[in-house]
């Protein structure tokens, strides 16, 4: 356990964490987590930090394992993600609701809070490609950081709406839902391209 503690590198910790925060970009996301609030749904800060943060735990642990106990592989996973994405990102530029909210108003944690937005397939695949290059403690750690700043996000959203306003917000909400639209489709092509080459 001490020689655990003593793989502790503050400069492993900075470098994955900053990996890290470029690709939840929780703050990118700010758009869609009023958009879900204004549905009626209920977000909990502290229950979707809590939640990611040891789906990904799991997943640095025994991510691809627990995929192929599924006969999944990354590809795929990444595939399904990036379609969610897409919806995402066409309620956002359209106007259009696709997410229905006859759900429990607390269903929004899960889906598309934790998946995909923060637990997602970039998220779970970049953790597992971490894993080659830094110890297990300081991907941990950065994991830990990174969901603290989701919940602070989260928490003082409303606070953040009131800067921008209401056209504020409107305005990036179309600018986010144009990124994520472009994510979905980068993430989407990469691994179905993968996935077509798997089956030659």
């Amino acid at each position: 356990m001490l020689n655990f503690f003593n793989q502790i590198d503050f400069l492993q910790i900075l470098s994955a964490f900053m990996v890290l925060f470029a690709i939840i970009d929780i703050t990118g996301s700010i758009p869609i987590v009023i958009n879900i609030k204004n549905k009626g749904k209920e977000v909990h800060p502290l229950r979707v930090s809590l939640i990611s943060f040891f789906v990904l735990i799991i997943f640095l642990i025994a991510g691809e394992g627990i995929l192929k106990l599924f006969n999944v592989d990354i590809s795929s996973f990444a595939v399904a993600g990036a379609l969610i994405i897409f919806v995402l990102a066409t309620e956002m530029i359209f106007d259009v609701e696709i997410f229905k909210t006859q759900g429990p108003t607390e269903s929004a944690t899960i889906v598309p809070l934790v998946f995909p937005l923060i637990a997602g397939t970039g998220t779970i695949t970049t953790l597992l490609s971490l894993r080659a290059e830094y110890h297990m403690i300081n991907i941990i750690i950065a994991l830990a950081l990174n969901m603290v700043y989701v919940w602070i996000v989260l928490k003082y959203v409303s606070f953040v709406e009131r800067i921008f306003g209401k056209s504020g917000v409107y305005i990036l909400r179309k600018f986010f839902g144009i990124i994520l639209l472009a994510i979905a489709v980068k993430l989407f092509s990469n691994n179905l391209l993968i996935l077509i080459q798997s089956i030659k």
